[in-house]
């Protein structure tokens, strides 16, 4: 990340460092990214809506602005805010005129409003006009919700996809990596390749088979609340086959693999799982785009319904905070194959 975290002008250099590097170790990768991309957009968005770079505190009005000229289709819509928005298309920034989704708005002012906080600075997003016209904006560009994967990858998906798994090191990293991912509560890929080997306690695995996984960051927990996960059963055995056979003893616990089958130092980036996700569905038969890496967490979420398994038990392993968010993986299961409908069945 090249672009400098926003501080407050009242520190000194020495202190303002020291606070950047904190909100750096601090904050998870994914977040950092997404604050580098907002940024870019609100500056370039000001630039071209008013000729000026970014206030520190912004102005009501600006925020407002902000607001207005996303909540609407700008197709036709000739004016200051079509003519924003084509800039922003112009440089890369912006796909189209269409109006953007709810949530795309809502992180981009969650990054402004942080940005303000890291400067000590009140956000204009918290007065009341804004906060109502951006509740009104909400319903107005409301729209089905989308999944983040076109399919979810259910236990006859994943088992179509571990066939595919050999005894490799490519092979075997493969199974680990999604089995690991889909049994302990269906995975999100940064945490998958985030894993390092002492992550992995398996001080009980050879007397009980049962593995515990440390999540150190997750979106909905930190270093300070890390959960220890259970892994058990195939899954605990292929990360153990893994480790072994690629000599882990420190580091990273998924690597990439050359075209030698060497297993390289270095740790898999999440876009590496994506593409090994994506290249075991092929193999397993599914089209292309059949299932993104999120599928591993719709398919574990899914599967929990089809098979009956509590709620909240589920959540115990997705680490799901909102009820109403893994809930809805449970209402998009056929209401026909809902294990309740066999109650009186034989």
């Amino acid at each position: 990340m090249t672009t400098p975290i926003p501080l407050p002008r009242t520190l000194d250099a020495a202190d303002a460092a020291a606070l950047e590097a904190l909100y750096r170790r601090g904050t998870p990768e994914n977040t950092l990214r997404a604050w580098e991309r907002d940024l870019a957009y609100i500056s370039a968005w000001k630039a071209a809506a008013f000729a000026a770079p970014l206030a520190w505190p912004e102005t009501e009005a600006v925020a407002l602005r902000f607001v207005l000229d996303h909540a609407e289709d700008l197709h036709d819509r000739p004016g200051p805010a079509q003519a924003a928005a084509q800039a922003l298309i112009a440089a890369g920034l912006r796909r189209s005129l269409a109006c953007p989704a709810p949530a795309t708005l809502d992180r981009r002012i969650a990054s402004w409003r942080a940005f303000h906080r890291m400067k000590n600075l009140a956000s204009p997003f918290e007065a009341p006009l804004i906060a109502q016209a951006r509740g009104r904006a909400r319903r107005a560009a409301a729209r089905p919700r989308a999944p983040k994967s076109e399919n979810p990858i259910t236990r006859e998906v994943l088992e179509a996809m571990l066939a595919t798994c050999d005894h490799s090191h490519r092979g075997l990293r493969d199974r680990a990596a999604l089995m690991l991912g889909w049994a302990s509560g269906g995975r999100r890929r940064s945490e998958i390749v985030a894993l390092n080997r002492d992550d992995i306690d398996d001080g009980d695995f050879t007397e009980t088979g049962l593995l515990r996984i440390r999540l150190l960051q997750t979106k909905t927990t930190g270093p300070e609340t890390a959960p220890r996960l259970p892994l058990k059963g195939r899954a605990a055995r292929a990360v153990m086959r893994w480790i072994a056979a690629a000599r882990i003893a420190e580091g990273p616990l998924f690597r990439p693999v050359s075209q030698a089958d060497r297993p390289l130092p270095r740790r898999l980036s999440p876009d590496g799982l994506a593409i090994l996700l994506r290249h075991r569905l092929e193999l397993a038969g599914y089209p292309p785009g059949f299932a993104s890496a999120h599928g591993l967490r719709a398919g574990f979420l899914t599967q929990a319904a089809l098979d009956g398994a509590p709620l909240q038990a589920a959540m115990q392993l997705s680490l799901h905070r909102s009820a109403s968010q893994a809930q809805s993986y449970y209402r998009d299961v056929d209401i026909a194959k809902n294990p309740a409908t066999d109650l009186l069945e034989d």
